[in-house]
């Protein structure tokens, strides 16, 4: 299971592992003069504003560049849907899935989705590459993986379908809407009950349930924990916390969390946060602003 969030790891020598030359980016010298501050600001290659990006070296070259960060994690196999499902967020995951594939058909791609679903139709289109390439897709849930988003992380590859703790999944039938000749609705009628039917076998067939019981569960929004998705059989994991990570980052037991704000006792050895000497804020203590959300 490390090896699905080990990509993390990886960002620490973005800026400073890809041999980047002293004369990409130069401090500013600390003086007073102004003419000289300009100077150098105009020697400085400094990161865009808006969506974040990161330090890369393209092979061959001998300097590096700021590129989109989904673009280099793209480079890792990594793919996000991250929006509502489009034709156009669709033609741009299945151009991904069969590069990625084309380019190494022996490694898996990680399909990362935060998506509230969208289109039917686009998302059969890239359920249909996910089974056409060679590569596996592990699908990994992130937030909300509703109507057609969570279809397609049960789509993942049989075993490596995984959601994080806290991330909910939503299944419902399809729905769509008719106007014009009444001839016309009875066809566009006729097709939503086709592709109803077809949704509710495949998830019959990639959950283990019956078609009765799927039928039953997509009559209306049905929204599910990540632990009623695994017993459904929409995901085969649950990503839990390493425990390690878990105690490290534990916050102090509540008769001892002064201690974090004074000199700590000389009898509090045993106490493992007591040890970091904090000194004492201006105001006596710690503010809170008020801004809290849900």
């Amino acid at each position: 299971m490390n090896s699905i969030f080990g990509i993390s790891l990886l960002f620490a020598p973005l800026i400073y592992g890809f041999g980047f030359s002293g004369t990409m980016v130069r401090n500013v010298p600390a003086v007073d003069d102004r003419k000289s501050v300009m100077a150098g600001t105009r020697g400085m290659t400094m990161m865009p504003i808006g969506v974040p990006k990161v330090a890369y070296k393209m092979p061959g070259n001998r300097g590096g560049e700021w590129v989109d960060i989904y673009q280099r994690l793209t480079r890792e196999r990594i793919v996000f849907m991250g929006s509502e499902i489009d034709d156009e967020l669709a033609n741009q995951i299945i151009g991904i899935l069969l590069y990625l594939d084309n380019e190494n058909p022996g490694q898996p791609i990680y399909l990362y989705i935060n998506c509230p679903g969208g289109s039917v139709i686009s998302g059969l289109a890239i359920y249909d590459t996910i089974q056409h390439i060679r590569s596996e897709v592990i699908t990994v849930n992130l937030g909300l993986a509703a109507s057609m988003a969570s279809f397609l992380l049960c789509a993942g590859s049989r075993g490596r379908r995984f959601a994080l703790p806290h991330s909910r999944v939503m299944i419902h039938q399809p729905m769509g809407g008719a106007q014009g000749q009444a001839e016309d609705i009875r066809v566009e009628a006729s097709q939503i009950m086709r592709i109803r039917n077809n949704i509710v076998k495949m998830y019959s067939l990639m959950t283990g349930q019956t078609v009765d019981q799927v039928v039953i569960d997509l009559d209306r929004d049905n929204f599910m924990s990540a632990e009623e998705a695994l017993r459904y059989g929409l995901i085969d994991e649950i990503v839990l916390p390493d425990s390690e990570k878990i105690r490290s980052l534990a916050l102090p037991p509540p008769g001892q969390a002064k201690a974090l704000f004074a000199e700590v006792p000389t009898d509090a050895d045993e106490y493992e946060f007591g040890k970091i000497n904090v000194p004492k804020p201006r105001s006596g203590g710690p503010r809170s602003g008020g801004n809290y959300r849900r």
